[in-house]
């Protein structure tokens, strides 16, 4: 009774337990590499993330004591790199592409260290594929912050040239870092299996930037649910190799030698050049990231303040959609930007009919007062109602904007915990509230 009614223990008292189980595991567990079971590998790989969490979490939230976390995720990051045996997926001209359209988990084990596995013959689906294919199924898109925040295909910045702000979709897709071609749709797209070149398609898409990432064959459109098969990464190498080089940046100690044993093996894989350190400080940080609308203000000050910020893009672009960026921006203490729009693609003039992707085919007609004649509509075009099913920030041109009338309301005084639950709390008087939080089950709230 004595112990189901104690206080909280402090975070200290919890994460070095934490820390100790995870030595333990990877000390004991077999060495063997199992895509689909636990292994040494798997628990060095979750040592990394957690540590990698708490020492940033610690640092940007003001808790002190950050330095030994980070220290322990470039430990077991290092380990992992140096005796693993685990490589970058480079099938295929398209690998990063390929990587994430390969059914089982076993073709790309070079680089998956654990997956879950999903199996048709065991009726054991997910929905991905419904969720990027289907008109119903939310309508998603990817933000213009993420797209500008790509780079050229030469390493500068494509947020350095002239205009970027307001140019139309073909013009600033050129010439970008393959990545973002292999993760949504860019003028020239087809799907894996496909011959006709697709745009953007309103219907499934908010932003008008669709993503592809995940996308399988035609054949998985026949019934989306039962073909969504493939299996899914949990821990995958490239995401060790980021861990590494944040958690040295973060210390302030990373070398171009850090950088070539970890970015530069992710940049290689899709013929990017390497980060440079010694240009990056000399250049100077991204304006764009620093800005609190697009990047990461809080970073402002810090030792490697540059090449923080420039393997925070990295992290971006090499893990989007894979269930990260959430849990990033909460140890970053940069979930402000949930306050501001989600913006999409810039266009001048929107009323009216569009070729998208410069093929010479009419994608999408925007309209605002009269739907046009059906027998006026191209093959293929997709139309659309300004202020109803497309919203743009200056009524009928600007940035498409998603959820116009939803403000964001994150609170940074409270919203980076959650509360504890009042059954818990009822049945342990003793269990305290986190900060801001009020349930009325005590005064001192």
């Amino acid at each position: 009774t004595e112990l189901l009614n104690k206080p909280r223990d402090s975070r200290k008292v919890v994460m070095d337990n934490v820390l100790k189980d995870l030595n333990y595991a990877i000390e004991n567990i077999r060495d063997t590499k199992d895509v689909y079971r636990i292994t040494k590998w798997s628990a060095l790989a979750l040592k990394s993330r957690i540590m990698l969490f708490e020492g940033t979490f610690r640092k940007y939230h003001g808790l002190g004591d950050w330095e030994k976390c980070l220290e322990e995720c470039a430990s077991a990051s290092q380990t992992l790199i140096n005796e693993g045996g685990y490589t970058l997926f480079s099938k295929g001209k398209n690998a990063y592409q390929t990587l994430f359209s390969t059914l089982n988990a076993t073709e790309t084990m070079d680089e998956v260290i654990l997956a879950r596995d999903y199996n048709n013959g065991v009726t054991l689906r997910h929905s991905v594929q419904n969720y990027v294919t289907s008109p119903t199924a939310g309508c998603g898109g990817v933000t213009k912050r993420l797209v500008d925040a790509y780079l050229m295909k030469d390493g500068t910045r494509h947020t350095d040239r002239d205009g970027y702000k307001t140019m139309d979709f073909v013009t600033e897709c050129k010439n970008r870092d393959p990545r973002m071609a292999q993760s949504i749709r860019t003028p020239g797209y087809k799907r894996i299996d496909g011959t006709e070149v697709l745009a953007p398609n309103f219907t499934q898409v908010i932003t008008g930037y669709q993503p592809t990432k995940y996308m399988l064959g035609l054949n998985a459109d026949a019934d989306r649910y039962e073909q969504t098969n493939q299996d899914l990464h949990i821990y995958r190498y490239a995401e060790i190799l980021l861990n590494y080089a944040e958690a040295k940046a973060e210390l302030g100690i990373l070398e171009q030698s850090d950088i070539d044993r970890s970015i530069k093996l992710l940049r290689d894989r899709v013929g990017m050049p390497n980060m440079n350190k010694s240009e990056i400080e000399g250049l100077g940080s991204d304006p764009f990231l620093l800005a609190p609308e697009t990047g990461y203000p809080n970073v402002a000050g810090q030792p490697q303040e540059a090449l923080i910020l420039e393997i925070r893009r990295e992290r971006s672009v090499e893990l989007f959609d894979e269930d990260m960026r959430h849990t990033d921006l909460i140890r970053w203490r940069n979930c402000q930007a949930y306050n501001h729009k989600f913006l999409g693609f810039y266009m001048a003039d929107a009323e009216g009919q569009h070729d998208l992707d410069g093929n010479g085919t009419i994608d999408v007609w925007f309209y605002s007062d009269k739907a046009p004649d059906a027998n006026q509509i191209p093959t293929g075009c997709i139309v659309r109602k300004i202020g109803e099913q497309t919203y743009f920030t200056e009524g009928k041109s600007g940035y498409i904007i998603a959820n116009p009338v939803v403000d964001g309301n994150w609170n940074d005084e409270k919203d980076y915990y959650y509360p504890i639950p009042i059954d818990e709390r009822s049945l342990n008087p003793n269990l305290t509230q986190n900060l801001n939080w009020a349930d009325g089950l005590s005064s001192e709230e």
